[in-house]
């Protein structure tokens, strides 16, 4: 079954309705954005994530020791870099990873080839921000991809009108869905319930 990751949570009821709906991935967001959240914020709102489902932090070109205690204090279980941060920098932490890749053309792939980490989250451009700018790219340039599927996350754009497609094409460990679950510019817990309902659904008629 697929995974899905549900980012950039700010609210206790949109973590628990994510939760209850099957996420496997609860995005805590540490970088600038309209969803970014502070630390003591994302260690509330952790009280609330089971063992189970896993916490991951998001950051854009941080500096070692934001990494170092936003970890511990939170109690991350992942780090998603969403910069520039160089593979060196992600090993020499040694924390379990996500690296996000925005992909414009088929070089912007090629790139993940040069980084080891557990997951290579493939997004569209953001706009005002690293990522999150609810666009979807030309997921064709995955074709050709030489990391394992098994490793894929796929982000940028998808909701749940379109997620089913995004499974069929791309065959992703995981899908990853920020602005696809909101209504009016906030999270809303139907729409998380039904993005995570039909991306399970259209896995499990695949297999």
């Amino acid at each position: 079954m697929v995974k899905v990751k549900i980012c950039g949570l700010k609210e206790v009821e949109h973590v628990q309705a994510a939760v209850a709906a099957g996420a496997s991935f609860i995005g805590f967001m540490f970088a600038p954005s309209k969803r970014q959240i502070s630390v003591k914020h994302a260690t509330e709102l952790a009280k609330h994530v089971p063992s189970h489902v896993k916490k991951v932090g998001v950051f854009v070109n941080p500096s070692e020791d934001q990494v170092h205690d936003t970890v511990k204090q939170v109690g991350l279980d992942y780090v998603q870099y969403h910069g520039n941060e160089s593979s060196e920098f992600i090993e020499n932490l040694g924390y379990p990873s996500i690296k996000a890749f925005s992909i414009r053309g088929y070089e912007d792939v090629e790139k993940a080839s040069k980084y080891n980490v557990d997951y290579y989250l493939f997004d569209a451009p953001g706009t005002d921000y690293a990522g999150g700018s609810g666009r979807v790219f030309d997921w064709s340039l995955l074709d050709q991809l030489s990391i394992s599927k098994d490793r894929v996350i796929l982000a940028g754009g998808l909701n749940s009108g379109n997620v089913q497609q995004a499974i069929k094409q791309v065959s992703p460990h995981g899908v990853d869905v920020s602005s696809g679950v909101e209504r009016d510019g906030a999270k809303d817990s139907d729409l998380i319930k039904q993005f995570i309902e039909t991306a399970c659904e259209k896995r499990s008629v695949l297999k």
